[in-house]
């Protein structure tokens, strides 16, 4: 157990002070007993069982305070807490072909207006984590449910050298496998990854509960294969759901003085789909994207989470006081 304010346990050294300025008010009361007995009313009660219900009230208002200081505390504990949720991964290819301008104003703009409209649609259950990928990939975004730094990691994007498709396909299984790793939940890296182990494949028509969700125009021009890497996808039983960005006829780009003509390779991205047993969509079928969270397959997990149990501890005190009193009133018409 953790405390956001710990400064507050100090209060627990009233605690003496309240006993003892209880023993010092029983004590006083023998006295006056001992000195006036013969003219007090008699109570009607067993000496004994007056003497466990005297004392009774007061250890309840005793506990109900020590229990209301420790909320003042604000103690959390981890709770292991069970959740329906899946895990998204947006890949983005910010190659310099993703500069051309035959989808306005161009490719890249055009993949995230795609993608904020995709990611308002999703419900908090589902993880979103962000991938950047040229001529090597990174992780841009850990799998949250926060939207806004979803979109903001997504605004920060720009285009810049080579593509390899693999090498986002790559980092994005990696990314899931260390979401839905316990021991090392915030791991990112920005290497380009080569697994070191051969997965064993999942039955066929099997799938986990996490979709790689790849925009990009589909030209390729670094190793490795993308064909391997979706391989790789499909022996985890990651699905992956490509979106076009660009036009058959292309667009001619000066880059660093030459120029290059670039296109969307339509057939390469449907081969990544089908492979994994994903769809291909084209990045202005904004509705069909919205199709993608029904083919996501959630699961449930648990996960330990931090907790603040004030309230618990306040209501918990509170009870306690009021069992006191009503002890208090019940035998001896009176609050201790």
């Amino acid at each position: 157990m953790s405390f956001i304010w710990p400064a507050m346990l100090i209060s627990f050294l009233l605690i003496p002070l309240f006993i003892w300025l209880y023993l010092r008010q029983q004590q006083r009361r023998r006295q006056i007993v001992a000195n006036f007995g013969s003219l007090l009313p008699s109570q009607g009660v067993d000496g004994r069982a007056k003497g466990w219900r005297l004392h009774l009230p007061a250890a309840f208002f005793l506990v109900g305070l020590a229990i209301l200081m420790l909320a003042m505390a604000r103690p959390q504990t981890t709770v292991s807490l069970p959740r329906v949720e899946g895990t998204l991964i947006l890949t983005f290819d910010v190659s310099g072909s993703m500069a051309a301008d035959d989808l306005k104003p161009t490719r890249m703009e055009a993949a995230k207006a795609a993608a904020r409209e995709f990611i308002e649609q999703q419900p908090l259950n589902v993880q979103i984590g962000v991938v950047a990928f040229s001529d090597s990939g990174f992780s841009v975004q850990v799998p949250t449910n926060d939207k806004e730094a979803v979109l903001a990691s997504i605004n920060r994007l720009a285009p810049a050298r080579g593509t390899s498709l693999a090498n986002g396909i790559l980092v994005s299984l990696n990314t899931i496998a260390a979401a839905n790793a316990v021991q090392n939940p915030g791991y990112y890296s920005n290497l380009t990854p080569a697994p070191t182990l051969t997965p064993t494949p999942v039955p066929q028509g099997v799938y986990t509960p996490a979709v790689i969700v790849l925009l990009s125009d589909g030209e390729n021009n670094i190793n490795p294969d993308p064909l391997e890497a979706a391989q790789v996808a499909a022996d985890r039983g990651v699905r992956i759901f490509t979106v076009g960005v660009g036009s058959p006829a292309g667009a001619t780009l000066e880059i660093e003085g030459f120029k290059v003509h670039t296109q969307l390779n339509e057939a390469m991205l449907k081969e990544l789909s089908q492979l994994t047993g994903g769809t291909y969509f084209n990045a202005e079928s904004e509705q069909e994207l919205l199709d993608i969270y029904k083919n996501l397959d959630t699961q449930l997990v648990i996960r330990p989470e931090e907790m603040e149990i004030t309230s618990i501890l306040a209501g918990a005190g509170v009870l306690v006081l009021l069992l006191g009193g009503f002890f208090s009133l019940a035998w001896f018409s009176r609050l201790p």
